[in-house]
């Protein structure tokens, strides 16, 4: 085999390696997360707690849940599209979460940034558990953003990405 023969072999072999990638990655949100506003991580940490307690218990708490939604909510789901009516999007955790879902949040994935003059932009990850089927050894982590609206008196839930 000549020189010639050799480099373009070991070329070849460089380039369909480089080329060649997996597309399933595994890494944290952002690495060294430390919140901005301690206090505002401590608010939007609080809702979140509450928002997800009414979502656990929501056979009781279906109205106190429905009342954290902006009226203007935008809900993107990667799996069932856009829902931009609070209504359908109450009517739909009704029929299909209330007593069969309930959500944990994976501890230590919450991040929270401050959007001046508006509110807040949670990210972070976290499981949905099946209430009718045993609990798996190694449950899916999900990702979700919840962009929160800061009004005079409440804080409410203007935008969502959920992603499964």
């Amino acid at each position: 085999m000549t020189l010639c023969k050799i480099v373009f072999a070991i070329l070849v072999v460089f380039v369909f390696g480089a080329c060649s990638h997996s597309y399933k990655m595994q890494f944290a949100l952002t690495k060294n997360y430390t919140p901005d506003d301690k206090a505002l991580y401590d608010t939007i940490f609080h809702l979140d707690s509450l928002f997800f307690s009414h979502y656990n218990q929501c056979t009781t708490e279906l109205p106190q849940y429905a009342n954290f939604y902006d009226d203007s909510i935008e809900f993107y789901h990667d799996k069932s599209g856009l829902s931009t009516s609070k209504k359908a999007i109450v009517e739909a955790t009704q029929k299909n979460i209330c007593g069969k879902v309930t959500r944990e949040l994976v501890k230590g994935s919450m991040e929270v940034y401050p959007i001046p003059h508006f509110g807040a932009i949670e990210i972070g990850l976290h499981i949905f558990h099946n209430n009718q089927e045993p609990l798996p050894k190694h449950p899916n982590q999900s990702r979700y953003t919840i962009i929160w609206k800061k009004y005079p008196n409440a804080w409410k839930i203007y935008r969502v990405i959920s992603l499964h």
